[in-house]
């Protein structure tokens, strides 16, 4: 008989447990609930963090990339002006010194440094710009005078006083030009 008492309060406990166990049921849900919002949560937070990483790296990567392939540009623009008057140093030499016994090796020297110089330049992305005829670009010609022409589109490159450079893709000195305007 004590069997089938203890049958019967565990039927009664039984009975009483699905009653007692929905509050806790539904405090088990909330919870749950909880839980998995402050997981999406944390999901989403670690997403926007792993973006912003490989932002950071991307950046940070270009910014290296352009430190390497600009790291020479201010040594380029002291260079320039080396070219400038070694170009204009040859320039000035007439052709009867050009022909000269005594002259034609310095003039050979100073036309292989020349030489050598402009592919220098080239090996380390630094082009000469073409300026005469080309229209005004403001990005890469600096016009330092107008001058009346009826022989070409106003606002075309007459003259180059000083030539401009690019370092690959950005601009290292601007040619110093003359333009073409209407004739009054």
């Amino acid at each position: 008989m004590s069997e089938d008492k203890q049958n019967i309060e565990n039927t009664e406990v039984v009975d009483e447990l699905p009653e007692d166990a929905a509050p806790a049921g539904d405090a088990a849900a909330e919870r749950i609930a909880a839980l998995e919002a402050e997981l999406a949560t944390a999901k989403q937070e670690v997403l926007y963090a792993h973006a912003e990483t490989q932002n950071v790296r991307r950046r940070l990567e270009k910014e290296l990339a352009d430190a390497r392939s600009y790291a020479s540009t201010a040594f380029a623009r002291d260079i320039l002006s080396v070219a400038d008057n070694l170009g204009r140093a040859l320039q000035a030499i007439p052709a009867d010194l050009r022909e000269d016994d005594k002259f034609k090796g310095l003039v050979a020297g100073l036309e292989a440094t020349g030489r050598e110089l402009e592919n220098v330049f080239g090996r380390n992305g630094i082009e000469k710009l073409v300026a005469v005829g080309q229209p005004l670009d403001p990005n890469k010609h600096q016009a330092m005078m107008e001058v009346p022409s009826d022989e070409v589109e106003p606002g075309t490159v007459l003259v180059e006083m000083q030539a401009g450079y690019m370092i690959k893709d950005r601009l290292l000195r601007p040619a110093l030009v003359s333009v073409a305007k209407k004739p009054d």
